[in-house]
């Protein structure tokens, strides 16, 4: 694999993570790879693996760190990734992120945290409507915003989503530090993280995640 993007986009809910992803993989032409899509394609296929993942999430249990690892092996095998990819969503532990090190053993891997305070993420996510008809998703500037606003793309009525409550935003945003205190150590370690201020206009963060993933890269490459 003569990868020559290989990014992990570590960030929290109302980071901006998925705008960003796709901005990257737009740049470098390489695939936006989550979680979601690796366990989707898995069960489509209806492999060995994907059978198993089936069978996994139809007991409701989740899908352990061997079996997420093969599935991410077997995605970055493919054609697409040959050129690099933006991760999202793996690692999620600390296991899988030593096996991802070992998977991308000789070639660059960086990771790059979106940083948001929670204050910023509350209000963001408090603040998010989205269309009862279309599903598409807006920010009404303010987390008790009116719930008649209608949709600017098919009009249907603007509502906000039942996992847009305060406490399960609280519960959410807790539960994704204590995943990702251990993965940003990891990779501050290893000297591998760049970390960009996510409350810039989503434009200046474009700017400065390929700016630090080019800096980054050059480092890298120069401690080969």
């Amino acid at each position: 694999m003569n990868a020559q993007h290989n990014i992990v986009l570590i960030g929290p809910p109302g980071s901006g993570k998925g705008t960003q992803a796709a901005r990257v993989c737009e740049r470098y032409a390489v695939p936006w790879i989550s979680t979601g899509e690796i366990l989707r394609a898995a069960v489509k296929a209806r492999s060995p693996l994907g059978e198993q993942v089936h069978e996994t999430l139809a007991s409701g249990s989740l899908v352990d760190d061997a079996l997420m690892i093969e599935l991410v092996r077997g995605r970055l095998a493919e054609a697409d990734a040959k050129t690099g990819f933006v991760l999202d969503g793996f690692p999620r532990t600390i296991h899988q992120a030593v096996a991802l090190d070992e998977l991308m053993t000789g070639h660059c891997l960086m990771a790059s945290l979106l940083s948001v305070p929670e204050a910023e993420l509350e209000r963001r996510l408090g603040a998010r409507r989205i269309c009862s008809t279309c599903k598409a998703l807006y920010s009404t500037g303010t987390r008790y915003g009116s719930e008649e606003e209608l949709c600017s793309k098919c009009g249907g009525t603007l509502i906000r989503r039942d996992d847009d409550n305060i406490d399960v935003i609280r519960t959410r945003l807790q539960t994704y530090r204590k995943a990702a205190d251990p993965l940003v150590a990891h990779y501050r370690a290893l000297g591998k993280l760049t970390v960009v201020d996510g409350t810039l206009p989503s434009d200046t963060v474009t700017r400065a995640m390929l700016s630090a993933v080019e800096q980054a890269y050059g480092l890298i490459a120069a401690k080969k």
